[in-house]
């Protein structure tokens, strides 16, 4: 005769406690996964993270490298315009006029840009007025001259143009 599939006491007894286990591994498992999911977000958002400070330090230290050969690019300009109308075709005067629009180039592609041109309306963001100038009406409020260009660079202001700005002639 086949015999009946049926549990005992000590049969169902095993079985809930295997339920049981199998609830309560299911449970740590699923802690597990959440920890598992919230440490690799959070590693996710530390790598972001650094690689957004890594870019910016990168920038910073680009700006203060800039920032400090501004003054030779002025003295490249200063120099060049030193030099007599009777010597600017010599080769040296050539030359040194290219190593400096060729150090000007390099820094452009580095995100430089000059602020500051004639005839520009002023602007106290990117202008710093030095002296005024008696000018025609049409250029009251205008840069008239550039004393010292200025610079930005990516968008940020390394030092402003120094200028004279044009006030119109009273009519008195």
């Amino acid at each position: 005769m086949p015999r009946e599939l049926g549990f005992g006491n000590g049969d169902r007894r095993a079985i809930e406690e295997l339920v049981e286990k199998l609830e309560k591994a299911e449970a740590e498992a699923a802690e597990y996964r959440e920890m598992l999911q919230r440490t690799q977000a959070d590693f996710i958002n530390h790598k972001r993270r650094t690689e957004q400070e890594r870019a910016e330090q990168a920038k910073t230290a680009n700006a203060l490298l800039i920032e400090r050969l501004l003054p030779v690019i002025d003295d490249f300009g200063r120099a060049i315009e030193a030099v007599p109308p009777d010597q600017r075709g010599q080769d040296w005067v050539q030359g040194v006029s290219l190593i400096g629009r060729k150090l000007l180039s390099t820094l452009e592609q580095e995100g430089l840009k000059p602020v500051g041109q004639v005839g520009e309306e002023f602007d106290p963001r990117e202008h710093e007025a030095v002296m005024v100038d008696e000018s025609a009406p049409k250029d009251d409020g205008k840069v008239t001259r550039v004393i010292q260009g200025g610079y930005s660079l990516n968008g940020r202001l390394l030092r402003p143009a120094r200028v004279a700005v044009g006030k119109a002639r009273s009519s008195k």
